[in-house]
């Protein structure tokens, strides 16, 4: 369940709900109000996906936070006699970024609000299948990472209590 919740985009979908009633003045948008909101899920969403490519080792109790390339892990600051080539990026981390992506677009266009500024017009028959989507998302996502299961501690993901600095 802990690996679980570290994939999910949390952080950004609390950022998300929190600004998006005054970017679409609680619905009532106009074409500034959708233009503010499409800016911000977008960016949302590239965070979403950036940080599943983050990773983080301890060296010497100090944490060095980096980026997942082919070569290894590129460090933001500073240098370590850490071997950083093991973190070399996996197919797993595109599937994280992936369905992290899709959880929080689930989220976020499915919020009242948003549903309100870009599709009003929605038919409440096509309301109950759409909230019947979140369940359907999550179990998909679900399963797929219990199947890749990740272990980068990335930017804002906690440290797990194990020893084994390998990455996924």
């Amino acid at each position: 369940m802990g690996n679980l919740i570290k994939l999910l985009p949390s952080g950004t979908v609390f950022m998300y709900q929190f600004v998006d009633p005054l970017l679409t003045n609680c619905g009532n948008c106009s074409s500034l109000n959708k233009f503010l909101t499409g800016a911000l899920l977008i960016l949302c969403g590239l965070s979403c996906s950036f940080s599943t490519f983050t990773d983080s080792i301890v060296e010497n109790n100090k944490v060095y936070y980096g980026l997942a390339t082919r070569k290894g892990m590129w460090l933001f600051a500073g240098s370590t006699s850490t071997d950083l080539s093991k973190y070399k990026l996996k197919f797993a981390d595109f599937v994280h970024a992936a369905l992290s992506l899709v959880i929080f677009a689930t989220v976020a266009l499915l919020n009242s609000n948003t549903i309100l500024c870009y599709y009003s017009s929605l038919k409440s028959e096509h309301k109950t299948t759409l909230m019947a989507l979140p369940v359907v998302v999550g179990s998909i996502a679900s399963f797929v990472f219990a199947v890749f299961p990740c272990t980068r501690h990335g930017i804002g993901y906690p440290r797990s209590n194990t020893s084994d600095e390998s990455s996924a």
